[in-house]
């Protein structure tokens, strides 16, 4: 039997980073599906990352969006929690095809802002 061993703090984090990149060709390719997956997994890489670095459970789309209620409730900044939900709007055109274009122009870009705050939070953590 194989074990797989998890990935580090520092690897979730440069998927994130990776995946934010491959979201961008995505879109500009026309392929606004990967695009959004893409852009919601890095929303994630990003969160398992800081649950991972505080102890917290990570393994579930649930404990991510715990994760991210506790980390507004720590940083008192509610736009972790709403650079999240649109996160998941993503995620949600990736099945359904179902964001207008319009919509992803509005809220591609708080989601990529959500994504660097995020790891501005985990290098900052990392540090103290």
């Amino acid at each position: 039997m194989t074990t797989q061993r998890e990935a580090t703090v520092e690897e979730y984090t440069a998927q994130a980073l990776r995946f934010l990149e491959q979201s961008d060709a995505e879109f500009a390719a026309g392929d606004t599906r990967q695009g959004a997956e893409k852009l919601y997994g890095a929303a994630c890489q990003i969160v398992i990352a800081a649950s991972k670095q505080r102890g917290w459970g990570h393994k579930s789309h649930r404990d991510n969006k715990n994760a991210t209620s506790r980390l507004a409730d720590e940083y008192h900044d509610q736009f972790l929690l709403t650079g999240f939900a649109a996160a998941e709007k993503f995620h949600i055109h990736f099945f359904h095809g179902s964001l207008e274009d319009y919509e992803i122009a509005v809220d591609r870009p708080g989601v990529k802002r959500y994504v660097q705050r995020m790891v501005d939070l985990v290098e900052a953590y990392a540090t103290d």
